[in-house]
């Protein structure tokens, strides 16, 4: 998974960002267990997993090509920003 010539800092950044969308989709499932409020069916943790993954990779490949630490973090707001918005639709219906 991690090439030899990868920086500690690269490997600490992805540990860190798969970690995190580990943990988003781990608290719905433990929500579910203390809560009514929260009622996840299997389609929706599918959803939530191919939104988060998908994004993952999307930011892995955007921050190997883009090399200006500006334009990273525009791409990766940009990409969030993106997430959040297919999220609230499929959601609600916003648009």
């Amino acid at each position: 998974m991690n090439a030899p010539g990868m920086s500690t800092q690269v490997r600490l950044r992805r540990k860190l960002m798969w970690s995190v969308i580990a943990l988003l989709l781990i608290l719905p499932a433990l929500a579910m267990r203390f809560t009514r409020e929260v009622n996840w069916t299997a389609s929706d943790f599918a959803a939530a997993a191919f939104l988060l993954v998908g994004g993952g990779l999307i930011y892995e490949l955007a921050i190997s090509r883009i090399m200006h630490p500006t334009l990273r973090i525009g791409a990766a707001g940009l990409l969030v920003a993106a997430m959040l918005l297919l999220w609230v639709q499929g959601a609600v219906g916003l648009l």
